[in-house]
Protein backbone atom coordinates (compact mmCIF):
# COMPACT_ATOMS: atom_id res chain seq x y z
CA UNK A 1 0.00 0.00 0.00
CA UNK A 2 1.32 3.80 -0.97
CA UNK A 3 2.12 6.06 2.08
CA UNK A 4 0.70 9.61 2.24
CA UNK A 5 3.05 11.78 3.11
CA UNK A 6 3.42 12.90 6.66
CA UNK A 7 3.30 16.48 7.88
CA UNK A 8 5.76 18.17 9.99
CA UNK A 9 7.11 16.73 12.16
CA UNK A 10 7.12 13.73 9.29
CA UNK A 11 8.00 10.87 12.17
CA UNK A 12 6.16 7.47 12.37
CA UNK A 13 4.62 6.47 15.68
CA UNK A 14 2.10 3.72 16.50
CA UNK A 15 -1.55 4.64 17.25
CA UNK A 16 -3.70 2.25 18.97
CA UNK A 17 -6.56 1.33 16.44
CA UNK A 18 -8.10 -1.91 17.57
CA UNK A 19 -11.36 -2.61 18.54
CA UNK A 20 -11.47 -6.34 20.14
CA UNK A 21 -8.43 -8.13 22.57
CA UNK A 22 -5.76 -9.42 20.76
CA UNK A 23 -5.38 -7.64 17.49
CA UNK A 24 -2.10 -6.20 16.47
CA UNK A 25 -1.49 -2.48 16.63
CA UNK A 26 -1.31 -0.84 13.11
CA UNK A 27 1.06 1.69 11.92
CA UNK A 28 -0.09 5.10 11.59
CA UNK A 29 1.45 8.88 10.85
CA UNK A 30 1.57 11.80 13.70
CA UNK A 31 -1.26 13.34 11.30
CA UNK A 32 -3.66 11.73 13.52
CA UNK A 33 -1.98 12.88 17.09
CA UNK A 34 -1.95 16.09 15.32
CA UNK A 35 -5.82 15.93 14.65
CA UNK A 36 -6.54 14.89 18.06
CA UNK A 37 -4.43 17.48 19.41
CA UNK A 38 -6.12 20.00 17.08
CA UNK A 39 -9.50 18.76 18.58
CA UNK A 40 -8.34 19.10 22.12
CA UNK A 41 -7.35 22.71 21.53
CA UNK A 42 -10.87 23.92 20.02
CA UNK A 43 -12.73 22.12 23.16
CA UNK A 44 -10.89 23.80 25.52
CA UNK A 45 -10.59 27.15 23.91
CA UNK A 46 -14.54 26.61 23.59
CA UNK A 47 -14.62 27.04 27.57
CA UNK A 48 -15.70 23.42 27.18
CA UNK A 49 -13.80 21.88 30.75
CA UNK A 50 -14.30 24.93 32.51
CA UNK A 51 -17.56 24.74 34.18
CA UNK A 52 -17.74 22.87 37.51
CA UNK A 53 -20.69 20.39 36.31
CA UNK A 54 -18.71 19.15 33.72
CA UNK A 55 -15.48 18.37 35.64
CA UNK A 56 -17.75 16.81 38.19
CA UNK A 57 -19.70 15.00 35.35
CA UNK A 58 -16.29 13.47 33.61
CA UNK A 59 -14.93 12.15 37.60
CA UNK A 60 -18.12 10.31 37.85
CA UNK A 61 -17.96 8.60 34.35
CA UNK A 62 -14.27 7.50 35.31
CA UNK A 63 -15.64 5.95 38.44
CA UNK A 64 -18.65 4.18 36.45
CA UNK A 65 -15.85 3.00 33.80
CA UNK A 66 -14.38 1.16 36.53
CA UNK A 67 -16.95 -0.53 38.13
CA UNK A 68 -19.04 -1.42 35.01
CA UNK A 69 -15.87 -2.99 33.94
CA UNK A 70 -13.86 -4.57 36.63
CA UNK A 71 -13.85 -8.18 35.20
CA UNK A 72 -12.22 -5.93 31.75
CA UNK A 73 -9.47 -4.52 33.33
CA UNK A 74 -8.94 -7.84 35.84
CA UNK A 75 -8.90 -9.80 32.59
CA UNK A 76 -6.56 -7.38 30.80
CA UNK A 77 -4.08 -7.01 33.17
CA UNK A 78 -4.00 -11.01 33.32
CA UNK A 79 -3.23 -11.31 30.08
CA UNK A 80 -0.50 -8.84 29.93
CA UNK A 81 0.92 -9.19 33.21
CA UNK A 82 -0.34 -12.40 34.71
CA UNK A 83 -1.80 -9.97 37.41
CA UNK A 84 -3.82 -11.82 40.09
CA UNK A 85 -7.44 -10.12 40.41
CA UNK A 86 -6.42 -8.88 43.63
CA UNK A 87 -4.07 -7.13 43.03
CA UNK A 88 -5.32 -5.42 40.23
CA UNK A 89 -8.68 -4.07 42.05
CA UNK A 90 -6.48 -3.15 44.82
CA UNK A 91 -3.35 -1.25 43.37
CA UNK A 92 -4.99 -0.16 40.19
CA UNK A 93 -9.01 0.41 40.08
CA UNK A 94 -9.36 0.75 44.07
CA UNK A 95 -6.58 3.39 43.91
CA UNK A 96 -7.84 5.20 40.64
CA UNK A 97 -11.61 5.17 42.47
CA UNK A 98 -10.54 6.83 45.54
CA UNK A 99 -8.88 9.62 43.47
CA UNK A 100 -11.60 10.01 41.72
CA UNK A 101 -13.73 10.04 44.48
CA UNK A 102 -11.62 12.44 46.70
CA UNK A 103 -11.21 15.07 43.77
CA UNK A 104 -15.31 14.54 43.40
CA UNK A 105 -15.66 15.94 46.89
CA UNK A 106 -13.11 18.80 46.77
CA UNK A 107 -13.79 20.25 43.71
CA UNK A 108 -15.13 23.20 44.48
CA UNK A 109 -13.03 24.01 47.33
CA UNK A 110 -10.04 23.64 45.07
CA UNK A 111 -11.88 26.13 42.56
CA UNK A 112 -12.13 28.70 44.39
CA UNK A 113 -9.51 31.54 44.56
CA UNK A 114 -8.02 32.18 47.31
CA UNK A 115 -7.47 35.48 49.19
CA UNK A 116 -3.69 36.57 50.54
CA UNK A 117 -2.76 38.58 53.19
CA UNK A 118 -3.16 42.30 51.82
CA UNK A 119 -0.58 44.71 52.91
CA UNK A 120 -0.98 48.88 54.19
CA UNK A 121 -0.92 49.91 50.55
CA UNK A 122 -3.42 47.07 49.63
CA UNK A 123 -5.77 47.39 52.68
CA UNK A 124 -8.66 48.40 50.10
CA UNK A 125 -7.69 46.34 47.06
CA UNK A 126 -8.55 42.48 46.52
CA UNK A 127 -5.39 40.10 46.15
CA UNK A 128 -5.82 36.41 45.14
CA UNK A 129 -4.76 33.65 43.22
CA UNK A 130 -7.01 32.02 40.63
CA UNK A 131 -6.58 28.65 39.12
CA UNK A 132 -6.61 28.04 36.07
CA UNK A 133 -6.53 24.68 33.54
CA UNK A 134 -3.05 24.76 31.94
CA UNK A 135 -4.85 23.62 28.45
CA UNK A 136 -4.08 20.16 26.75
CA UNK A 137 -2.13 17.88 28.61
CA UNK A 138 0.06 14.89 27.75
CA UNK A 139 0.05 11.82 29.66
CA UNK A 140 2.42 9.15 29.45
CA UNK A 141 2.31 6.21 31.72
CA UNK A 142 4.42 3.25 32.37
CA UNK A 143 3.62 -0.62 32.01
CA UNK A 144 4.14 -1.51 35.97
CA UNK A 145 1.08 -0.09 36.30
CA UNK A 146 -0.63 0.67 33.57
CA UNK A 147 -4.09 1.71 34.96
CA UNK A 148 -3.16 3.71 37.89
CA UNK A 149 -0.43 5.90 36.27
CA UNK A 150 -3.01 6.45 33.21
CA UNK A 151 -5.95 7.32 34.59
CA UNK A 152 -4.55 8.79 38.42
CA UNK A 153 -2.93 11.67 36.78
CA UNK A 154 -5.66 12.00 33.97
CA UNK A 155 -8.28 12.03 37.25
CA UNK A 156 -5.90 15.51 38.45
CA UNK A 157 -6.44 16.84 34.86
CA UNK A 158 -9.71 16.19 34.76
CA UNK A 159 -10.46 18.25 38.10
CA UNK A 160 -7.79 21.06 37.32
CA UNK A 161 -10.26 21.60 34.05
CA UNK A 162 -7.78 20.67 31.17
CA UNK A 163 -8.14 18.70 28.56
CA UNK A 164 -5.99 15.09 28.19
CA UNK A 165 -3.93 12.90 25.43
CA UNK A 166 -3.41 9.71 26.96
CA UNK A 167 -0.80 7.34 26.01
CA UNK A 168 -0.90 4.02 27.77
CA UNK A 169 2.53 1.69 27.81
CA UNK A 170 2.46 -0.44 24.35
CA UNK A 171 4.27 -3.12 26.71
CA UNK A 172 0.90 -3.95 28.18
CA UNK A 173 -1.14 -4.12 24.83
CA UNK A 174 -4.88 -5.46 26.25
CA UNK A 175 -5.24 -2.84 29.09
CA UNK A 176 -4.20 -0.01 26.71
CA UNK A 177 -6.41 -1.67 24.06
CA UNK A 178 -9.16 -1.62 26.96
CA UNK A 179 -8.88 1.59 27.57
CA UNK A 180 -8.57 2.94 23.88
CA UNK A 181 -11.96 1.30 23.48
CA UNK A 182 -13.43 2.39 27.00
CA UNK A 183 -12.41 6.34 27.43
CA UNK A 184 -14.52 7.55 24.12
CA UNK A 185 -17.93 5.53 25.56
CA UNK A 186 -17.36 7.33 28.77
CA UNK A 187 -15.43 11.01 28.44
CA UNK A 188 -16.08 13.60 25.96
CA UNK A 189 -15.21 12.36 22.76
CA UNK A 190 -13.42 15.96 21.71
CA UNK A 191 -11.47 16.42 25.35
CA UNK A 192 -10.37 13.30 25.87
CA UNK A 193 -8.01 11.06 23.58
CA UNK A 194 -5.81 7.75 23.49
CA UNK A 195 -3.06 7.01 21.79
CA UNK A 196 0.11 4.65 21.55
CA UNK A 197 3.02 5.89 21.00
CA UNK A 198 5.81 3.63 21.53
CA UNK A 199 8.52 4.78 23.88
CA UNK A 200 11.26 5.24 21.03
CA UNK A 201 8.52 7.92 19.39
CA UNK A 202 7.60 9.74 22.33
CA UNK A 203 9.99 12.42 22.29
CA UNK A 204 8.51 12.99 18.71
CA UNK A 205 4.95 13.30 20.30
CA UNK A 206 5.57 16.05 22.72
CA UNK A 207 7.08 18.19 20.12
CA UNK A 208 3.89 18.53 19.09
CA UNK A 209 3.67 21.18 22.00
CA UNK A 210 1.38 20.44 24.88
CA UNK A 211 0.72 22.65 27.66
CA UNK A 212 1.87 20.10 30.39
CA UNK A 213 3.51 16.68 29.64
CA UNK A 214 2.83 14.12 32.87
CA UNK A 215 5.67 11.07 32.39
CA UNK A 216 5.98 7.55 34.31
CA UNK A 217 9.56 5.70 33.60
CA UNK A 218 12.36 5.15 33.21
CA UNK A 219 15.00 7.58 33.63
CA UNK A 220 16.53 7.30 30.22
CA UNK A 221 13.21 7.39 28.72
CA UNK A 222 12.63 10.41 31.04
CA UNK A 223 15.44 12.10 29.97
CA UNK A 224 14.80 12.17 26.13
CA UNK A 225 11.00 13.14 27.38
CA UNK A 226 12.66 16.24 28.77
CA UNK A 227 14.89 17.42 26.20
CA UNK A 228 11.94 16.99 23.58
CA UNK A 229 9.81 18.86 25.95
CA UNK A 230 12.66 21.38 26.66
CA UNK A 231 12.50 22.12 22.70
CA UNK A 232 9.15 23.80 22.73
CA UNK A 233 9.35 24.81 26.26
CA UNK A 234 7.05 22.64 27.62
CA UNK A 235 6.68 22.01 31.39
CA UNK A 236 6.65 18.23 32.93
CA UNK A 237 5.68 16.42 35.57
CA UNK A 238 8.23 13.20 35.66
CA UNK A 239 8.38 9.98 38.24
CA UNK A 240 10.80 8.20 37.44
CA UNK A 241 12.45 4.44 38.71
CA UNK A 242 15.49 4.25 40.44
CA UNK A 243 17.01 1.83 43.11
CA UNK A 244 14.53 2.45 46.09
CA UNK A 245 16.83 1.18 49.50
CA UNK A 246 15.44 -0.07 52.52
CA UNK A 247 17.45 -0.19 55.84
CA UNK A 248 16.33 -2.93 58.18
CA UNK A 249 17.95 -2.15 61.61
CA UNK A 250 18.87 -4.47 64.28
CA UNK A 251 15.74 -2.97 66.63
CA UNK A 252 12.64 -3.87 64.72
CA UNK A 253 10.23 -6.88 64.33
CA UNK A 254 11.27 -9.36 62.15
CA UNK A 255 8.48 -11.18 61.38
CA UNK A 256 6.44 -8.20 60.23
CA UNK A 257 9.47 -6.61 58.54
CA UNK A 258 10.07 -9.45 56.34
CA UNK A 259 6.22 -10.23 55.74
CA UNK A 260 6.03 -6.16 54.45
CA UNK A 261 9.09 -6.51 52.80
CA UNK A 262 8.24 -9.59 51.05
CA UNK A 263 4.43 -8.08 50.16
CA UNK A 264 6.32 -5.33 48.67
CA UNK A 265 9.03 -6.42 46.75
CA UNK A 266 7.35 -9.37 44.93
CA UNK A 267 3.84 -8.17 44.23
CA UNK A 268 3.19 -7.79 40.50
CA UNK A 269 6.24 -10.02 39.76
CA UNK A 270 8.80 -6.97 41.20
CA UNK A 271 7.50 -5.14 38.61
CA UNK A 272 7.14 -1.36 40.57
CA UNK A 273 8.46 1.94 40.38
CA UNK A 274 7.78 1.98 44.67
CA UNK A 275 9.30 -1.18 45.94
CA UNK A 276 12.04 -1.93 47.86
CA UNK A 277 15.13 -2.27 45.38
CA UNK A 278 17.64 -3.44 47.89
CA UNK A 279 18.01 -4.19 51.67
CA UNK A 280 20.57 -2.75 53.81
CA UNK A 281 20.39 -5.10 56.87
CA UNK A 282 22.12 -4.78 60.22
CA UNK A 283 24.60 -7.37 60.30
CA UNK A 284 23.05 -8.60 63.82
CA UNK A 285 19.55 -9.38 62.12
CA UNK A 286 20.66 -10.53 58.60
CA UNK A 287 20.41 -14.03 58.72
CA UNK A 288 16.94 -14.00 61.17
CA UNK A 289 15.71 -11.62 57.87
CA UNK A 290 16.66 -13.81 55.46
CA UNK A 291 15.30 -16.77 57.18
CA UNK A 292 12.31 -14.99 58.14
CA UNK A 293 11.37 -13.75 53.94
CA UNK A 294 11.97 -17.31 52.78
CA UNK A 295 9.19 -18.72 55.49
CA UNK A 296 7.17 -15.36 54.06
CA UNK A 297 7.92 -16.90 50.51
CA UNK A 298 6.48 -20.05 51.21
CA UNK A 299 3.59 -18.89 53.20
CA UNK A 300 2.80 -16.63 50.48
CA UNK A 301 3.35 -18.36 47.15
CA UNK A 302 3.41 -22.18 48.23
CA UNK A 303 6.55 -24.83 47.57
CA UNK A 304 6.03 -23.79 43.50
CA UNK A 305 5.31 -20.16 43.16
CA UNK A 306 4.84 -21.29 38.77
CA UNK A 307 1.64 -22.34 40.38
CA UNK A 308 0.31 -20.17 42.62
CA UNK A 309 -2.05 -17.73 41.37
CA UNK A 310 -1.22 -15.06 43.60
CA UNK A 311 2.23 -14.62 41.61
CA UNK A 312 2.76 -12.96 38.22
CA UNK A 313 4.63 -12.98 34.89
CA UNK A 314 7.28 -9.98 33.30
CA UNK A 315 5.66 -8.38 31.09
CA UNK A 316 7.78 -9.11 28.11
CA UNK A 317 10.77 -11.10 27.26
CA UNK A 318 13.06 -7.91 26.99
CA UNK A 319 12.78 -7.46 30.59
CA UNK A 320 12.96 -11.22 31.83
CA UNK A 321 16.43 -11.31 29.57
CA UNK A 322 17.48 -7.99 31.25
CA UNK A 323 16.24 -9.28 34.95
CA UNK A 324 17.36 -13.06 34.74
CA UNK A 325 20.97 -11.93 33.54
CA UNK A 326 21.15 -9.45 36.51
CA UNK A 327 20.07 -11.82 38.25
CA UNK A 328 22.72 -14.42 37.39
CA UNK A 329 25.85 -12.46 37.52
CA UNK A 330 25.06 -11.20 41.31
CA UNK A 331 25.60 -12.19 44.50
CA UNK A 332 24.46 -16.13 46.17
CA UNK A 333 20.93 -17.40 45.85
CA UNK A 334 19.38 -17.72 48.95
CA UNK A 335 16.36 -18.73 47.48
CA UNK A 336 14.46 -18.89 44.28
CA UNK A 337 16.27 -18.64 41.01
CA UNK A 338 14.24 -20.78 38.45
CA UNK A 339 13.62 -19.20 35.33
CA UNK A 340 11.15 -20.69 32.25
CA UNK A 341 11.79 -18.36 29.46
CA UNK A 342 8.73 -19.61 27.25
CA UNK A 343 6.42 -18.39 30.24
CA UNK A 344 8.57 -15.34 31.53
CA UNK A 345 8.67 -16.62 35.20
CA UNK A 346 10.93 -16.15 37.29
CA UNK A 347 10.75 -17.34 40.37
CA UNK A 348 10.50 -14.75 43.84
CA UNK A 349 14.62 -14.94 44.43
CA UNK A 350 16.63 -13.82 47.62
CA UNK A 351 20.24 -12.62 46.81
CA UNK A 352 22.87 -12.70 49.68
CA UNK A 353 26.75 -11.84 49.58
CA UNK A 354 25.93 -8.73 47.43
CA UNK A 355 28.32 -6.29 46.56
CA UNK A 356 27.66 -3.01 45.47
CA UNK A 357 29.37 -3.62 41.68
CA UNK A 358 26.83 -6.56 40.98
CA UNK A 359 25.03 -5.76 38.09
CA UNK A 360 21.86 -6.07 40.09
CA UNK A 361 23.50 -2.92 42.02
CA UNK A 362 24.44 -0.86 39.15
CA UNK A 363 20.73 -0.91 37.12
CA UNK A 364 16.92 -0.64 38.15
CA UNK A 365 15.09 -3.96 38.86
CA UNK A 366 11.99 -4.80 37.72
CA UNK A 367 11.30 -8.15 38.50
CA UNK A 368 11.47 -10.03 41.86
CA UNK A 369 14.61 -10.34 42.90
CA UNK A 370 15.51 -9.06 46.26
CA UNK A 371 19.19 -8.27 47.34
CA UNK A 372 20.42 -7.99 50.62
CA UNK A 373 23.27 -6.27 51.91
CA UNK A 374 25.08 -5.98 55.35
CA UNK A 375 26.03 -3.12 56.75
CA UNK A 376 26.80 -2.52 60.68
CA UNK A 377 24.77 0.52 61.78
CA UNK A 378 22.58 2.93 60.66
CA UNK A 379 25.47 5.55 59.97
CA UNK A 380 26.58 2.99 57.10
CA UNK A 381 23.28 2.34 56.03
CA UNK A 382 23.07 6.73 55.16
CA UNK A 383 26.51 6.72 53.93
CA UNK A 384 25.49 4.03 51.42
CA UNK A 385 22.42 5.64 50.21
CA UNK A 386 23.53 9.07 50.14
CA UNK A 387 26.92 8.04 47.66
CA UNK A 388 24.19 7.24 45.25
CA UNK A 389 21.17 8.75 42.85
CA UNK A 390 18.27 10.40 44.74
CA UNK A 391 16.19 7.75 44.98
CA UNK A 392 12.13 7.91 44.51
CA UNK A 393 11.50 6.08 47.87
CA UNK A 394 13.82 5.25 50.97
CA UNK A 395 12.44 2.93 53.57
CA UNK A 396 13.46 2.01 56.90
CA UNK A 397 12.56 -0.35 59.43
CA UNK A 398 13.14 -0.17 63.35
CA UNK A 399 11.33 0.03 66.31
CA UNK A 400 13.96 2.91 67.72
CA UNK A 401 12.20 6.26 66.91
CA UNK A 402 15.60 8.55 66.76
CA UNK A 403 16.92 5.96 63.58
CA UNK A 404 13.78 6.35 61.98
CA UNK A 405 14.61 10.08 62.93
CA UNK A 406 17.98 10.12 61.13
CA UNK A 407 16.85 7.92 57.71
CA UNK A 408 14.28 10.53 57.48
CA UNK A 409 16.42 13.44 57.85
CA UNK A 410 19.62 12.21 57.06
CA UNK A 411 18.65 11.15 53.50
CA UNK A 412 17.42 13.05 50.66
CA UNK A 413 14.13 10.87 47.96
CA UNK A 414 10.97 11.59 47.05
CA UNK A 415 9.32 9.83 49.76
CA UNK A 416 9.82 8.10 53.01
CA UNK A 417 7.89 5.64 54.45
CA UNK A 418 9.03 4.02 58.08
CA UNK A 419 8.17 0.02 59.38
CA UNK A 420 5.96 0.05 55.91
CA UNK A 421 6.83 -0.10 52.01
CA UNK A 422 4.56 1.85 49.18
CA UNK A 423 1.91 2.66 51.08
CA UNK A 424 2.90 6.28 50.79
CA UNK A 425 2.56 6.51 47.41
CA UNK A 426 -0.94 5.47 47.45
CA UNK A 427 -2.62 8.00 49.53
CA UNK A 428 -4.39 10.67 48.00
CA UNK A 429 -3.71 13.50 50.92
CA UNK A 430 0.25 12.86 50.14
CA UNK A 431 2.26 14.69 47.17
CA UNK A 432 4.19 11.72 45.49
CA UNK A 433 7.38 12.29 43.11
CA UNK A 434 10.80 12.14 42.53
CA UNK A 435 13.60 14.51 43.64
CA UNK A 436 16.66 15.05 41.17
CA UNK A 437 17.66 11.82 39.23
CA UNK A 438 13.99 10.33 40.46
CA UNK A 439 11.86 13.14 39.04
CA UNK A 440 10.51 16.59 39.40
CA UNK A 441 6.95 17.57 39.95
CA UNK A 442 4.20 15.20 42.36
CA UNK A 443 0.71 14.19 41.79
CA UNK A 444 -2.35 12.54 44.27
CA UNK A 445 -5.19 14.62 45.39
CA UNK A 446 -5.28 18.30 45.59
CA UNK A 447 -1.33 18.28 44.30
CA UNK A 448 -2.68 16.61 41.03
CA UNK A 449 -5.05 19.35 41.08
CA UNK A 450 -2.16 21.94 41.18
CA UNK A 451 0.24 20.06 38.95
CA UNK A 452 -2.55 20.86 36.13
CA UNK A 453 -3.26 24.20 37.15
CA UNK A 454 -1.63 27.50 36.73
CA UNK A 455 -1.63 29.41 39.66
CA UNK A 456 -2.59 32.95 38.26
CA UNK A 457 -1.92 36.02 40.83
CA UNK A 458 -4.35 38.48 40.99
CA UNK A 459 -4.64 42.26 41.99
CA UNK A 460 -7.73 43.49 41.66
CA UNK A 461 -7.37 47.62 42.70
CA UNK A 462 -9.69 50.75 42.19
CA UNK A 463 -8.80 54.16 41.31
CA UNK A 464 -9.02 55.87 44.65
CA UNK A 465 -6.47 57.08 46.81
CA UNK A 466 -4.07 58.51 44.05
CA UNK A 467 -3.39 61.32 46.43
CA UNK A 468 -0.49 58.44 47.84
CA UNK A 469 0.47 56.54 44.70
CA UNK A 470 1.35 59.53 42.65
CA UNK A 471 4.35 59.70 44.88
CA UNK A 472 5.70 57.02 42.19
CA UNK A 473 5.65 59.20 39.01
CA UNK A 474 8.19 60.71 37.40
CA UNK A 475 9.52 63.70 37.71
CA UNK A 476 11.54 61.64 40.85
CA UNK A 477 12.23 63.94 43.60
CA UNK A 478 14.04 63.01 47.00
CA UNK A 479 11.23 64.37 49.04
CA UNK A 480 8.46 61.14 47.58
CA UNK A 481 11.74 58.94 47.95
CA UNK A 482 12.21 59.66 51.27
CA UNK A 483 8.14 59.61 52.30
CA UNK A 484 8.07 55.90 50.35
CA UNK A 485 11.41 54.61 52.09
CA UNK A 486 9.30 55.84 55.59
CA UNK A 487 6.45 53.98 54.39
CA UNK A 488 8.51 51.14 53.83
CA UNK A 489 9.89 51.17 57.54
CA UNK A 490 7.01 51.19 59.08
CA UNK A 491 5.30 48.36 57.25
CA UNK A 492 7.93 46.23 57.49
CA UNK A 493 7.84 46.44 61.28
CA UNK A 494 4.28 45.48 61.34
CA UNK A 495 2.71 43.43 58.18
CA UNK A 496 5.48 43.36 55.27
CA UNK A 497 6.72 45.68 52.27
CA UNK A 498 3.96 49.12 51.65
CA UNK A 499 3.67 48.64 48.07
CA UNK A 500 2.99 51.97 47.25
CA UNK A 501 4.07 51.71 43.51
Amino acid sequence: MSTPPSPSPARWFRALRRTRLGEPCLKTYPLECVDLLRRARVAFQAGRTLKENFRLAQLEAVVRMLEEHECDFVDALGRDLHKPRFETVMSELLLVKNEALYAFSNLKKWMQPQHVERNLSTTLDECLVVNEPLGVVLIAGTWSSPVQMCLVPLVGAIAAGNCAIINPSECTSHTSELLHRLIPLYLDNECFHVILAGASDLPEVVELKFDHVFFTGNREEGNRIAQAAARTLTPVTLILGGKNPCYVDCQCDIATTAQRLAWARFHNAGQSLVAPDYILCHADVKARLVQALKCCLMQFYGPDPRESRSFGRMVNLEIFNRTRDMLWRSGKVAMGGQVIEAEKYIAPTILTDVAESDPIMQQDVFGPVLPVLTVNNEDEAIAFINKQEKPLCVYAYSNNSKVISRLMSETSSGSFCSNDSILQSLMVALPFGGVGASGTGSYHGRYSFDTFSHRKSCLLRGTRFECVTYLRYPPYEDRNLSLMTWASTLSQKSQGWCQIL
